[in-house]
């Protein structure tokens, strides 16, 4: 007997994830459409000059002029990862240990299905909804190769890849939390605090020395803060990003092996 937990899961939620797909849409379609109007801006640069420190906090490194450096400060060091976090940790925390709080969990291990089955295809649901928002982003984001913004599609893709494996990390990252404590507010708050640490730190260690070695531990910094828009999705940063979703992957199994429901 086949059942498709994934698709019951993405049917619960299409509304969400259209409205939030359509908003990051309409953002994106504004900023490309806004970027000839700022491209000679001089002063926008100088701002980044005058306070490094400030705009680093928002994720803003180099000129915000430039093509790359335009999609970057507006849309990729920031708002986008912002907005796939709150879909992908919202869900990992939820998609088990939120049910086992409901008490929706126990009937579906009840179904002729394995738990490891069940755990996969919550993660193929969460890859979906990664994936989705990160290429509905991008295709707004080619439109702009007619208003001025042109960025190689490599490029593109390839930090678009970035933000999707971002996602999908602190998916999973909220989905372990959950099956080894069985809270959601758990799941949520411990992921979410990793989350901003490692943002403040790739955003940060272009500007404060003492933070510039850790920013190896950061996953922001191998998604986007590494010049992604500039330079594409390098193998080494790929690599980092797939097999911290493996090792992330394979523990969930083992926790929600052992999970007690409720």
């Amino acid at each position: 007997m086949n059942i498709d937990v994934s698709l019951f899961d993405l049917r619960l939620r299409r509304r969400m994830l259209m409205g939030y797909s359509l908003g990051m849409a309409l953002y994106a379609l504004v900023i490309v459409y806004l970027y000839p109007d700022f491209k000679n801006s001089t002063s926008l640069d100088q701002l980044v000059k005058n306070g490094p420190t400030a705009a680093a906090f928002f994720g803003i490194n180099g000129s915000l002029t430039s093509p790359s450096g335009w999609l970057n400060a507006n849309l990729y060091a920031n708002f986008l990862p912002l907005i796939m976090l709150l879909i992908t940790i919202g869900y990992g925390a939820g998609c088990l240990a939120g049910q086992d709080e409901d008490g929706t969990l126990s009937l579906v291990v009840t179904l002729p299905i394995t738990r490891r089955s069940i755990l996969v295809q919550k993660v193929l649901s969460l890859t979906i909804q990664a994936t989705l928002l990160a290429l509905v982003t991008m295709l707004c984001v080619v439109v702009g190769r007619h208003y001025e913004l042109s960025i190689p599609i490599s490029h593109l893709v390839g930090v678009s890849v970035g933000v999707a494996l971002l996602g999908i990390d602190f998916g999973l990252l909220a989905i372990v939390a959950g099956t080894w404590t069985g809270s959601r507010g758990t799941a949520l708050g411990l992921s979410a605090s990793i989350a901003v640490i490692s943002y403040l730190v790739s955003s940060l260690a272009p500007v404060i020395s003492w933070l510039r070695p850790a920013r190896y531990l950061s996953l922001f910094y191998w998604s986007v803060g590494n010049g992604q828009v500039s330079g594409g999705l390098s193998l080494g940063s790929a690599g980092v990003l797939v097999i911290t979703a493996l090792i992330l992957l394979f523990t969930s199994i083992w926790t929600f092996r052992r999970l007690d429901l409720h």
